[in-house]
This record gives structure tokens, sequence and C-alpha cells, in this order.
């Protein structure tokens, strides 16, 4: 029931009913959970293994197959390069996400059962994909139309097959993944508590302030030269911190890149050939004819656009050209372009109509109704009576196969280029109260043209461009150029002819994974990846042909799965590793027993004071003057140092002494107050239940092994 927009739409593909729908921050759409069936059966190679469930290569591929119809379907071309790579992905990612839900919700028992499955799809809740679906839904009601919902299900219990599986992935199965999640979700969202103890003592934390005496050592007094970080002190951290060191399998890279795009001289050739066809298509008065001949890059379009259609970047320039004249050439994007005015005539700018559609085929199910000779005949008889008196909207009622039937067949307003291409040239180029039965790809229209407005220009021009192309010239050179880099035996060789001859070799500063597909802005660079995996540390690769490069790249590391080496840990660890090693040469200058004075005599500092502003509570995490040091702010209620100075504390910034003054309460906070800071205390709490899906995916056992296939 979907014809009008598909008209709107330029006659995409009629799909019986297309829903996304979200299933904790992965794109859970055109998926069968393997949990519930026996997809991933069987002894055939495998993809990879989810909690040691193989994923075999058949169904993965056959799911990958299945989305990129579904796009292809939806944008009207079939996916490619790129864009066939981030399928995988997304499929890898749809598959590790219902392995792992559908694990833990089984444990709970959490499913759809076919009585919630039918309440939902039975209803005019939004959740329902039917709803989706303007021809599902009543026009005077606003709601479902029960008796077309029941039709949509009992034409779906008929498929078979591939029909079947399509619409299950598209339907059924997102349907039962987001109720089976949503259950989940306010099963662990209703878990999250907040005892009254700890809100007492929250309240209590906040409202309690300390005053302290303080000296304050920074990092800074000592020089980083001064101190030596090995990396026997990198490894030691990185052993006690296992957790924030953690790498997996990767490698890191550089490269060059030898361009194949079009030289200079190239694009001084394509100008100079469509230089020399400017008198002669000026002259022609064969026009159509002419820049078929002549193998343009643009086809002839023989219509009357307004200027908004017309795709042309110097479009403004060419129309106030006299007719006949030509314009050019110019360069628009990749091609240099002649331009010339065929005509001129005005034409509306929106149009207001109405039509009867018999259609041919089934706009539910795409199977056949009646014959285009029998449609044909149909339409006529319907326009017959029409001109006779018959009533056009009763007509509609009775025969029109399109949801605008129960409005008599009104369209309303619509503008240039909205309808497909026959229905939008009647309706534009003939005028207003003209009927006629047209033909289009969902059928036969009776039209009735009831309204034009806003005329403006629109022009008939014939373009005639040549693109700027690569000679083979330009093709030989780079990959010649590219050979003699690849000859290079080593990364260090490879380096040193870059500098030699004046080339960048590029440091790619990400790690490669096993199954990435882009390298920086080459977003097909698939064989480069598997190069690396497959290439030891320093070896050079053959020229690869990426987009409109050759690449010669070189493995500069390999990183195995595990923990860091200090190599690596050291960007993240030498800091911290660095100021401990200070902090010990401060705490030592500072001797055994300190107080604040001998402190602040052996760095010439002074004693100084915080949190006579109330700003040091246990609730707080900044201290003025002082920043972000939670050690401190936790010796500040420490009762121990009201009568004596505290041993030194490493903290983020320094080595503090802390002397405690007192411990002050705040007024007792308002009724107001305390709910507020309840609440929020709360609404925190259920917010770390959000990543309840991330969590149970770090705790699953997922290998991938995509790499070996693709």
């Amino acid at each position: 029931m979907q014809i009008i927009q598909n008209i709107r739409e330029k006659g995409a593909a009629i799909i019986i009913i297309v829903i996304a729908i979200s299933l904790i921050g992965f794109i859970l759409m055109d998926s069968k959970p393997g949990s519930n069936t026996s997809l991933f059966g069987g002894n055939s190679t495998n993809v990879g293994k989810i909690n040691g469930r193989a994923i075999e290569l058949n169904d993965f591929n056959r799911r990958v197959t299945q989305e990129e119809n579904n796009q292809a379907a939806q944008t009207g071309q079939q996916p490619s390069g790129a864009a066939v790579l981030r399928i995988r992905e997304q499929v890898w990612n749809q598959i590790v996400a219902e392995e792992v839900f559908y694990k833990e919700a089984d444990k709970l028992g959490i499913n759809l059962s076919s009585k919630e499955l039918a309440a939902i799809l039975m209803s005019s809740d939004q959740q329902n994909p039917f709803m989706k679906e303007r021809g599902m839904i009543d026009p005077t009601t606003g709601k479902l139309d029960e008796m077309k919902a029941r039709e949509a299900l009992n034409n779906i219990k008929k498929f078979k097959g591939d029909q079947r599986l399509s619409v299950d992935a598209q339907i059924l199965e997102p349907l039962k993944l987001s109720t089976a999640a949503a259950k989940y979700g306010g099963l662990i969202s209703a878990a999250a508590y907040y005892p009254t103890w700890m809100q007492e003592k929250d309240i209590a934390d906040a409202k309690a302030f300390s005053t302290i005496s303080y000296v304050a050592v920074g990092y800074n007094e000592i020089s980083d030269s001064a101190v030596n970080v090995k990396d026997e002190d990198i490894n030691n951290y990185v052993a006690k911190h296992k957790d924030l060191f953690k790498q997996e399998a990767g490698r890191t890279i550089s490269y060059l890149t030898f361009s194949q795009l079009p030289s200079a001289a190239d694009s001084a050739k394509a100008l100079q050939t469509i230089t020399e066809l400017k008198a002669p298509f000026a002259a022609d008065s064969n026009t159509k004819a002419f820049v078929a001949r002549n193998t343009s890059a643009v086809d002839f379009a023989d219509e009357y656009l307004p200027l908004s259609k017309i795709q042309s970047q110097v479009k403004d320039t060419v129309v106030k050209q006299q007719i006949g004249i030509v314009s050019g050439p110019y360069l628009d994007g990749k091609n240099y372009t002649l331009a010339k005015i065929i005509g001129t005539k005005q034409l509306p700018d929106s149009v207001k109509a109405r039509h009867i559609l018999i259609g041919v085929n089934d706009p539910q199910t795409g199977k056949p109704i009646r014959t285009d000779s029998v449609a044909k005949k149909l339409a006529d008889s319907i326009l017959a009576a029409i001109k006779s008196g018959a009533d056009f909207g009763a007509l509609a009622l009775k025969f029109s196969s399109d949801g605008s039937s129960a409005k008599g067949g009104d369209l309303g307003t619509f503008g240039y280029g909205a309808m497909v291409a026959e229905f939008n040239d009647f309706t534009f180029n003939r005028s207003v109260g003209e009927k006629a039965v047209v033909k289009t790809q969902f059928g036969y229209h009776v039209i009735d043209i009831l309204a034009q407005s806003n005329f403006k220009p629109a022009y008939k021009i014939a373009f005639l461009a040549k693109p700027i192309l690569s000679s083979d010239e330009t093709i030989n050179a780079a990959s010649l150029a590219s050979s003699k880099a690849a000859a290079q035996k080593n990364a260090k060789s490879l380096n040193d002819y870059a500098a030699k001859n004046g080339l960048s070799l590029v440091e790619f500063p990400t790690t490669l994974k096993e199954n990435d597909f882009t390298v920086g802005s080459m977003q097909d660079a698939r064989s480069l990846v598997r190069w690396s995996f497959e290439a030891k540390q320093g070896d050079v690769s053959e020229p690869i042909v990426i987009g409109d490069d050759f690449v010669v790249a070189t493995v500069n590391k390999i990183y195995k799965e595990g923990t860091q080496d200090a190599a690596t840990a050291r960007v993240g660890a030498e800091a911290i590793v660095r100021n401990r090693k200070k902090a010990e040469l401060i705490t030592a200058k500072l001797g055994a027993t300190p107080t604040l004075e001998t402190a602040a005599a052996a760095y010439n500092k002074q004693v100084l004071s915080a949190g006579a502003d109330s700003t040091i509570t246990m609730a707080g995490r900044i201290i003025n003057g002082i920043g972000a040091e939670p050690k401190v702010i936790g010796a500040a209620f420490n009762k121990e140092y009201t009568t004596k100075a505290s041993l030194p504390i490493i903290g983020t910034s320094g080595v503090y002494l802390v002397k405690v003054l007192g411990v002050q309460q705040k007024a007792e906070p308002s009724a107001n107050e305390k709910v507020a800071q309840t609440t929020a205390r709360f609404a925190a709490i259920r917010q770390q239940t959000n990543n309840w899906f991330e969590a149970l995916r770090k705790q699953a056992d997922i290998k991938d092994t995509r790499a070996k296939f693709f």
C-alpha cells in the first residue's frame, strides 16, 4: 500500500516492509538469531566462534548477501568496494550481539511469545513495524487498519524460502530482539538500588567540609632529564596494571603512494579535444545525434528542467545565453563541458493532481494480479467514463490499487521531480484540466491535472562533456615509480630511498587490526591490511593498487595479543613512572618525619590553607587552588592529622603534606535539596546500568577468523 510513496521516490523497489530497529548500540536489522535456530550448525568452515559456537562461512555470506540486496533495493544500486566491506563488518557485529545477548536472555527465560508478537503486530503502537507503512494506517483514525494487517500476516505465512527468510529478517526477528532487549534492560534498570543508609551517608558527606593547611611540592621541581625511566621500570609498572595495558594483535605500517590521477598534460589534452568540438557543436542542427556521435560523458536529456534541477556548476551563466549559443568549455567535476541552450519555456514549480492506479502486480506480494493488456483496457474504460461525466472519486475508491483511493485519488500538491518520470512529465508539461492514461512501472494511471502554480522558466540544455582521463603514459610512470620503491629490500632501504628522491613516507599512526579495511583516507584498503598481516617486520610490499594510487608499504612493528611491551607501553606509562621516581626523590629530601614547616623550608615553599570556602567535601572532586587530588581530600578527613601533619602524600601533580585544621558542618540542606541530591545520585546509578551489553560482550569468548577468507 505504499504506491504513492514509491512514486515520489522515483520508482524505488517495492519492499514489503523496511524497518530499522537498534539493539544496544548495534544496528540489528536483517538478522536471524542463531541461538533460536540451527542456522550455524554443520561442519563447514567457519569465520569465527562466539562462546564456542561456530559461525559458518556459508551462513555469514548469506546474511551479507541479504543485506547487500536490501541496500540495493533502498538505494537503487548494488553496493561494491568499501560498501561491501562495511556490510561485512556490520553483519559480524550483528551476529556477535545476537549470540552474546541471547545467551544471557535464555538463562533468564526472556523471549517474545507468539501471543505477544501477534498483539504487537495488531496494535497501533509505534513499536509495530506495520505502523511504519502508511498503507497500513487508516487515514480517518490514524491507527492501524487491522483488516490490512491481517491480510499482510496471511500473505507472510504463505511465503517460503528466501522470501520468508527476508521477511523474518526485516520484520519478525528485529522485533523479537528489540522486545527481548527491552525486557532485559528493564530488569537491569529495576535492579538499581539506592539504600536509605547510602542516601544518608551521601548527604552527610556533602554536608561535612574540612579546612586544611598544606605544603605542595610539584613534580616540576625536578626536571625530566634528571630522572631516567628504564624499560625495566615500565615493565614493572605494566606488570602491576595489566588491565590498563592489554593489546590486540596488530601491525603498524608506513607507506608511499604514487598517484595515477590525470596529469596536467592529460587535462590539457581533454581541454583541447572539447575546444575543437565547440564550433561544430554550435553549427550542427541535430544536437541529440551530435552528442551521441561524439560520446559525451553526459547523455542528452530531451526535457525542460527548472533551474533548480539542472545539474551543472555553471548553470547560472549558461541559462543567460541565447538559444543556439554554446557556452564553455568549463570544468564541471571531472569533465570539460560545453553547454548549448536548445529552448526555453514556462513550467510550474508545483502541481496538484489526482489519479486512479490500475496496477499490474499486487503491491504487497509482487505477484501479478492482471495482465498488462487487461490493465490498459480497464484504465482506458475508466478514462472514457470520466470524460463522459462519471464521478472520479467514486471510481478511484472502487478501482484504484493505490493508498490515495480513500481520498478520491487526490495526491495533493507535489514539486517537480517528486514523481516517477512519466507521471512527472505529464503533470508538469500538460495543461490544467487535461486527463489521460499514463503508464509507469507501477501500472496504468488515469491522471487528472487539477492545478498548477508558480510558473518559472525551464530550459532544455544539451551538454557535451569529455572526461579528464589518465593517459597510458601517466599510469605507466606511476607504476614504474612504485616498482622502483618496491625493489628496496627492507624498511631502512625504503626510508633512505624516499628521502633521496624527495618522497613522503607516511607513517600511519594507528595500529591496524586483522579485519580492518580502511587505512587513513584509503577506504578500500583490505588488500594492504591483508599483506601487512602476512608480512614480516621490515618487509616491503609489491605495489598495491588502492583507488587512484599505487601503494608501497613496509611493516614497522608487529604486535602480538597480550600485554604491551615496554616500548609500546611507554607512551601511556612513562609520565606516571617518572612522577613516581620524582616523588621518591622529593620524599627522600623531606626526611623521615617532616613537618609543614620543614617541608616548606626544604623546597622554599609556603604553608598554604584551603577549604575555607567549604569546597573540600567527601563528595567533591576538586580542591580550589590544588586541583583534582583525591588522596588529599581523603587525608583532609583523617582525624590523625588534626594534631600532626600527614606523611608525604604522593598525588597526581606533586607530593603533599596536610594538616587538618577542622571539620565543620554546612547548614542542613532543605527538603528539596535532599530530594534533588538523591534523585541525581539514583540517576547516576541507573546510568551505569546502561552499559550492560558492553559488559556482556567483554565477558564473551569471541574468536574472529574472518581474515582467513576476506
